[in-house]
């Protein structure tokens, strides 16, 4: 590997990006009024308010427990995740929320398949209770592979587990994309998300237009050069052919999954869930495994070499749909590309709030901006 950029490989922090301008006293204050009116009890009580420390950037995410007296008057207690869109002082990471869709899906993957989501509970569009739309669903208790420190760091459950657990976590997760990919969902259910009915290369083409509509409403008055050459290079390489989309979740990786014994128990953030090619997803999974990788690599750690490899994964996926995974070159750059623009915007967010300088260039807002111009000028094999 090639020595990265020091001015775009940022080293890790292990304090979580603020995600949030909210006040969770006034938040807990406004939830009992709202779950009182939800569930028609009494004696409604919202207690130990939090926000997740080690993982998630882009929707406020809270934990709390809510406790009250039912009509029938038997005691209830709920341990529950509330999922808001950021307040529009918080630098919001993404245009639009799509709350109800989040909410949709989730409800949908859980109905349909065998695929371990929250329970979803209440939907909430009036945004002047919490100062936004949200919805609430069940809180799960697992373990999460952390993003901050990063779990490639060293010193947490994932690391020090064995190959054969890592392996079995692995390959357990490559199962539960297989199992969304296979919803039984006609196209009607889900056309709020896109076009299930479209080929294969009108999906992934719509799919990527969505990206540059995001990246110039993110970017375009900053243009970041390492992203727009990225983009040249996806024109210069479509696939020549494009398999049937399949429902896509969009965020898939393991940082966004809660696991016990090393097999998913709960599956996360939904809110780039879409229609697109299988690869989309299992592209992502691999490379957000590689960005924090090459992270470790960078200051002289081990990370975990051999896990998530793309042709392991695709193996395995093989192995278990009887579909040929293809093009795995220009699905990982994708994958880079898209997180290259989450994280401009995430970093320009840390700049705003005072937790990291501004770079001397715009790419120093890409963290693997080094590893994205070796992938699309070198070629790159994860």
């Amino acid at each position: 590997m090639s020595e990265p950029k020091r001015n775009a490989e940022a080293a890790p922090d292990a304090t979580r990006p603020r995600t949030s301008t909210r006040d969770p006293e006034a938040l807990r204050a406004a939830l009992e009024p709202w779950l009182a009116s939800r569930t028609g009890g009494t004696d409604v009580r919202i207690s130990d308010v939090r926000t997740p420390q080690t993982n998630g950037m882009s929707s406020e995410t809270l934990l709390f427990d809510a406790r009250w007296t039912d009509p029938d008057n038997q005691a209830q207690l709920n341990q529950c995740v509330a999922r808001l869109a950021p307040s529009a002082d918080a630098m919001p990471i993404f245009p639009e929320y799509r709350m109800w869709d989040q909410f949709t899906v989730m409800a949908l993957v859980g109905e349909r398949t065998a695929v371990p989501v929250p329970r979803t509970l209440w939907y909430e569009s009036d945004p002047e209770i919490l100062g936004a739309e949200f919805f609430v669903m069940e809180r799960v208790e697992g373990l999460v592979p952390p993003d901050i420190l990063p779990y490639t760091f060293g010193d947490n459950w994932l690391s020090q587990a064995t190959d054969g657990q890592r392996r079995r976590l692995q390959d357990a997760t490559v199962a539960t994309l297989a199992r969304i990919h296979a919803i039984p969902a006609t196209a009607e259910e889900v056309t709020f998300l896109g076009d299930l009915g479209a080929d294969g290369d009108t999906a992934l083409r719509a799919h990527v237009d969505g990206w540059r509509s995001y990246y110039t409403w993110a970017h375009g008055d900053h243009p970041i050069p390492v992203l727009e050459k990225t983009f040249a290079w996806l024109d210069a390489h479509w696939p020549a052919s494009i398999d049937a989309p399949v429902l896509s979740w969009g965020d898939a990786r393991i940082g966004n999954i809660m696991y016990r014994d090393f097999a998913p128990v709960a599956v996360l953030d939904w809110e780039m869930a879409g229609i697109a090619p299988r690869e989309v997803d299992l592209g992502w999974l691999v490379f957000l495994h590689r960005f924090f990788q090459d992270l470790a690599e960078f200051f002289e750690l081990p990370g975990l070499p051999g896990f998530l490899a793309f042709g392991d994964v695709a193996a395995e996926y093989t192995a278990l749909t009887g579909y040929r995974v293809r093009d795995q070159e220009f699905y990982e750059v994708y994958a880079a590309l898209r997180h290259g623009i989450v994280m401009g915007r995430v970093n320009q967010r840390r700049i705003r709030f005072g937790e990291q300088e501004a770079p001397d260039e715009p790419d120093g807002l890409v963290n693997h901006a080094a590893t994205l111009e070796r992938m699309i000028e070198e070629g790159y094999s994860s």
